[in-house]
């Protein structure tokens, strides 16, 4: 059955861009002159998944607005003629289908996605972060699905980073294929020590995953801050029979990634995507030149 549903958890609080998300849901804050969590769901439309679903949390009501009607500010815009920003406005209201559910309680990635189980089913699905924002001259959900198709049981996209990165990030340990850029995922680990670290290929923030994942989340214990990991329910899929929906695989991605995730890596996103625009790149290539001249 082809992948149809994508999943994106969108309940958390922001913590690290504080103040500015006191009021605001993080993944409303612009990255240039759309909010964050747009890209994502473009993401989602572009490689054919028009199901929508985000998981969300108190004080997210905006998210909801956003990919909506708003009626009263397409007709302002109706009657000044402008067609430009009446597209643009339009065009987050006609993207998908989108549905929402609310995670209650703060419990973990792995609880945000079983939050999904009632609206998922049994299909398999797609789950994409809103921390990390793919180029979208790189399919990699695309290549992420077609192996899901061709390998069954789930799929991860896999980044190599530098070793000294690796605790940041979930690390996995991976054994060849004949593709050069699919492996298979033997083991999981969150966050490991550089010591610790199986290799140096990291989990970025998507996944296609069987539905089987519902059941080995539910079956997963809280670790570290009462929250139940997502890779802790992975390790065991990675290792269930295939006629059971196990076995992982995962797609190098070796493309271009906006990190989001913290101020000072949002703020490089944010320059990086002006600057690929031909309205915007040209002068604040130019700005920028002058800039850094004048305070070295």
């Amino acid at each position: 059955m082809s992948v149809t549903k994508a999943v994106i958890p969108a309940a958390g609080l922001g913590t690290r861009f504080l103040p500015a998300t006191k009021a605001t849901p993080k993944e409303m804050l612009p990255v240039v002159d759309k909010p964050a969590i747009q890209y994502v769901v473009e993401e989602a439309v572009e490689a054919k998944l028009d199901d929508i679903l985000l998981v969300t949390g108190r004080n997210k009501r905006a998210l909801e607005d956003h990919f909506d009607r708003a009626y009263e500010l397409e007709e302002a815009l109706t009657d000044k003629g402008d067609v430009e920003r009446l597209a643009a406005v339009r065009h987050s209201a006609d993207l998908a289908t989108v549905h929402y559910v609310r995670q209650g309680d703060p419990l973990g990635l792995g609880h945000a996605v079983l939050c999904a189980a009632q609206h998922v089913g049994n299909e398999a699905f797609a789950v994409l972060l809103g921390d990390d924002l793919i180029d979208p001259r790189d399919p990699l959900l695309s290549l992420m699905i077609d192996a899901r198709e061709a390998r069954g049981g789930s799929v991860l996209a896999l980044m190599e980073v530098p070793r000294e990165q690796i605790h940041l990030y979930g690390c996995v340990a991976v054994e060849p294929t004949d593709s050069d850029d699919l492996v298979r995922v033997t083991d999981l680990v969150e966050k490991p020590s550089v010591e610790e670290a199986p290799s140096s290929f990291a989990v970025i923030g998507r996944y296609v995953l069987d539905p089987s994942i519902f059941q080995a989340i539910r079956e997963t214990q809280p670790g570290r801050g009462g929250e139940i990991q997502l890779t802790d329910a992975l390790r065991k899929v990675a290792v269930a029979p295939a006629d059971e929906g196990g076995g992982v695989h995962g797609v190098i991605f070796r493309g271009r990634r906006y990190d989001t995730g913290d101020r000072l890596d949002y703020l490089k996103a944010v320059v990086r995507l002006a600057l690929e625009r031909d309205d915007l790149g040209p002068p604040l290539r130019e700005w920028l030149t002058e800039h850094l001249a004048a305070t070295q």
